[in-house]
């Protein structure tokens, strides 16, 4: 069965128990729920379509039932829990159904049975549906739902008392009535002391649940001021931050964050935080989550980074923790000191940003913001030099950004123009880092590609169907406008660097289609928006061909809009209702309404020119040129308020439009319900005939019957031979147990053969215990001896060792010998070459001594040849 046909059977079946609440129709319904269940129909629930409408209203009016079956309540809660998954259903559920306020009834119902797994069910899905989603405190059952989780979280713990906790911090947080009724009670600083409590419990959990409370309930209040003081704040900050790293999954880090966030917004607390000394450690510990984890912790993760860059001076430490990662400390959970490069927290946040639309959680949009928060705080600070390799990383993904896919469906166009808006946006703050960045964006970034983006959002967006209040309630057409605007301040910065940008950006300053963007922009509520359309007018304004005049209509249309949706926004507030009829009543009397306002204007437009005749009857003696500027005046006056009437009856076409298409729905459904009921009478026709056909099954069954009595009859006489066998058998059977009663004989023998193995086997099991015994003896002896054989080997390699040491002194001496005896050698010709010189100067001398000698005794001298030889 496909899923429409499973929506109907569901409607039907629940129709059919409250009309008579018996077994077999809660059967029919329980299975019907099973199905739906089995089928995973979150998106289809998630359309605007009749069908799955009409299912979460018979769901949630089973619920309201106080009489219905406990295991059907059970199964309705669990589908609805599935179907909240989904962001669009929960939001459906909460403000259309008005679930949490059923939800609390069926709470206050089961509240005497705390094991009932009911209200467990019911907590929990109230905990979904109310994240993050105000409650309207004055609504049902709130006051006892509030009673109730205030009176079980000061009781005894039980699986219970998380749920109630995370609830209550839901309610209380940014809603200051339920915060006032609370603190109201009397019994409220016993309820702060259980809280209190909570802070040393070793859940997580519930340590950060009870956190939130006490923050939503007491940060300024004297409670508040004690627990969150300066001598205090430090531990709160390192408890959070461990919850934040250390969480118990996705919840306790969802909630952590949550509360880290609300504490930045009070001045003191973040003033406390700029100075605490632990925060670059922490915020690296912080940085470290980013990798690998899921979608859902990866978001909340940035929107606490996001949340940090609202001090500056937390701002400042996180961009030199994401641009200068070297600079910051390791943390205390990663096995290595240095940091690989694909686990930079740059390289990470450019991963997010890049994250395919089709996720649940769309972290790219958060991590464009926080690279925009960061170009911010290096325009400020000067230092370029860092973000020069990240932009070198980051530019092709915010081209890619850029790029319009194919084919894209509707639920993902709003996704890319959300994330087109960032990167632009990011672009544009890295044009005012320094001139080099800007060099760099201008050779990757063409003419083409901006103007083929701003003309996609022209044609695909539907902004250029019409302007003012005609397109004031499409968010599409405001994101197609912000995208539009956003391109083109891009390319008023870029215009004097990329050829052929400035010639295209004048080229669309004068296109009448620019006139819806910036009407949006101009009429804004938001600051940067506003300046963005001004910078952009201020451009267009000198053009020849631009249309100011059509500007200047957009502009009042769209303020007369917004006026008048202001006058009957408390009577729509009046009017509003849950259900499809009653949306409808609510539209017929909007459009009434609107009738009478337009009717009493057409009043005072007739009563004014009336006023105008009288004047120029009472003026009749007045020149005619006065009476012509005065008729100038009131025509001139005239034309401003038709103008507005016509604004006036736009807004009226356009309730007219909503109640016609109403009124459509409705005709589909009575249609589809006449259909129907066509179909049931069909289905009752098919069961009077098949009624027929069994009665007419009915009569042969009959006579089947007889048949069968004559086959009984058969059978009674083949049981008779059945009996002559059985006495065979009991003869079988006598003799079976002789031959059993062999057989046991032979087990006696074969028992006592048994147990003689048995007794030889624990007489062999003893001889292997004590051989076992003996192989530990010699086992111990085996490392006794090992172990000495190493002590020897340690002792020969040292002995090895010395050996080597002395054999290198050795050859090193023996070397030295061998200069010695070649010195030696050398040494001793030298000697004997010395020696020879010696012998002959001696015989020179002798020579000599021995001519003086003569020499004297030649002139008469009587010296000896001695005595020469002495003086000499």
């Amino acid at each position: 069965m496909d899923a429409l046909g499973c929506m109907k059977s569901l409607l039907l079946a629940a129709t059919h128990y409250r009309a008579a609440k018996t077994a077999s129709n809660a059967a029919v319904l329980q299975r019907s729920l099973e199905v739906i269940s089995g089928l995973k129909l979150t998106r289809l629930f998630a359309s605007n379509q009749i069908l799955p409408s009409e299912c979460l209203s018979c769901l949630v009016e089973l619920l309201e039932d106080a009489n219905i079956n406990p295991s059907l309540t059970l199964s309705v809660i669990t589908l609805l829990s599935q179907l909240a998954l989904d962001n669009e259903t929960r939001e459906a559920l909460q403000d259309t159904y008005n679930l949490t306020s059923v939800l609390s009834g069926v709470v206050h119902r089961s509240s005497t049975h705390l094991s009932d797994p009911v209200l467990l069910q019911s907590i929990q899905l109230l905990q979904k549906l109310t994240y993050n989603v105000p409650v309207f405190s004055a609504g049902a059952n709130i006051d006892e739902l509030i009673s109730f989780l205030m009176q079980h979280v000061q009781h005894t713990e039980d699986e219970l008392t998380i749920p109630c906790l995370g609830l209550l911090a839901n309610l209380c947080r940014h809603n200051l009535s339920i915060q006032t009724r609370i603190k109201s009670l009397n019994n409220v600083k016993n309820f702060y002391r259980t809280l209190i409590s909570f802070l040393a419990h070793s859940s997580l959990t519930m340590v950060v649940f009870a956190l939130s409370l006490l923050s939503s309930l007491t940060l300024n209040e004297e409670v508040g001021e004690k627990l969150f003081h300066a001598r205090n704040i430090h531990q709160t900050f390192q408890l959070i931050f461990n919850i934040v790293v250390n969480g118990d999954g996705t919840l306790t880090r969802k909630y952590s964050v949550d509360l880290f966030v609300d504490l930045l917004k009070n001045p003191k607390v973040a003033d406390y935080l700029s100075r605490y000394e632990h925060f670059t450690s922490c915020l690296g510990q912080v940085l470290d989550l980013l990798h690998g984890r899921d979608p859902n912790s990866s978001s909340k993760i940035l929107e606490l980074l996001l949340a940090f860059c609202s001090v500056i001076e937390l701002r400042h430490i996180l961009r030199q923790a994401i641009l200068e990662p070297s600079g910051l400390p390791v943390s205390g959970n990663t096995r290595f000191v240095t940091r690989s490069k694909t686990f930079e927290p740059s390289v990470a946040l450019v991963h997010l940003s890049n994250q395919p639309l089709e996720g649940s959680e769309d972290c790219s949009v958060l991590a464009l913001q926080l690279f925009k928060e960061i170009f911010e705080d290096v325009i400020n600070s000067g230092n370029s030099a860092s973000a020069e390799h990240f932009v070198d990383l980051l530019l092709p993904v915010l081209l890619d950004h850029l790029q319009m896919p194919e084919q894209i469906v509707d639920e993902l166009l709003v996704k890319k123009c959300e994330r087109m808006a960032k990167a632009i946006n990011v672009l544009t703050n890295i044009l005012f880092v320094d001139d080099l960045l800007k060099m760099h964006v201008s050779k990757v970034l063409t003419a083409s590609q901006c103007t083929s983006l701003i003309e996609h959002q022209f044609t695909y967006s539907g902004i250029d169907t019409g302007f003012g209040a005609k397109g004031g309630d499409s968010k599409m057409c405001k994101l197609a406008a912000d995208v539009i605007l956003e391109t083109l301040d891009l390319m008023s910065r870029l215009k004097q660097d990329v050829p052929g940008m400035e010639v295209s950006f004048y080229k669309i300053l004068q296109d009448p289609r620019l006139i819806t963007p910036l009407t949006f922009a101009l009429t804004s509520d938001h600051r940067e928006q506003v300046q963005v359309g001004l910078r952009i007018l201020f451009e267009a304004t000198p053009l020849p061909d631009f249309p100011a005049i059509m500007l200047g209509e957009s502009i009042a249309a769209n303020n007369a809009y917004r006026k008048q949706e202001a006058e009957h926004a408390a009577k729509r507030i009046q009017l509003l209702s849950p259900m499809t009829n009653v949306t409808s009543v609510r539209c017929s009397s909007s459009c009434l309404s609107s009738d009478e306002s337009t009717t009493s204007n057409i009043q005072e437009l007739i009563q004014k020119l009336h006023s105008g005749l009288e004047m120029k009857e009472s003026f009749t003696g007045m020149r005619i040129s006065d009476i012509m500027d005065v008729y100038e005046q009131k025509l001139s006056a005239l034309a401003s308020k038709e103008t507005r009437l016509q604004d006036l009856l736009e807004a009226k076409a356009i309730a007219q439009a909503q109640t016609e298409r109403l009124m459509t729905q409705y005709r589909c459904q009575r249609a589809q319900a006449e259909s129907e009921a066509r179909t049931l009478a069909a289905m009752l026709k098919d069961a009077e005939r098949k009624n027929e056909e069994l009665s007419d099954l009915l009569k042969a069954q009959r006579t089947e019957s007889e048949r069968a009595q004559a086959d009984i009859e058969q059978l009674f006489q083949h049981n008779r031979k059945l009996q002559t066998v059985a006495e065979e058998y009991e003869i079988l059977k006598k003799s079976s147990a002789d031959h059993l009663q062999r057989i046991a004989a032979q087990l006696i023998e074969t028992e006592d053969h048994r147990k003689e193995l048995q007794q030889q086997l624990q007489e062999r099991d003893g001889k292997v215990a004590t051989l076992q015994q003996k192989i530990k003896i010699l086992e111990e002896k085996l490392k006794t001896q090992q172990k000495e054989k190493k002590d020897m080997e340690q002792t020969i390699d040292i002995l090895r060792k010395e050996l080597s040491k002395t054999e290198q002194a050795r050859k090193e001496l023996s070397i030295k010998a061998s200069s010695l005896e070649v010195q030696k050698s050398q040494l001793e010709g030298r000697l004997e070459e010395k020696e020879a010189l010696v012998k002959l100067q001696k015989e020179e001398l002798n020579k000599h001594s021995n001519m003086i000698a003569m020499i004297h005794s030649l002139s008469g001298g009587k010296l000896s040849a001695e005595t020469v030889n002495l003086s000499l």
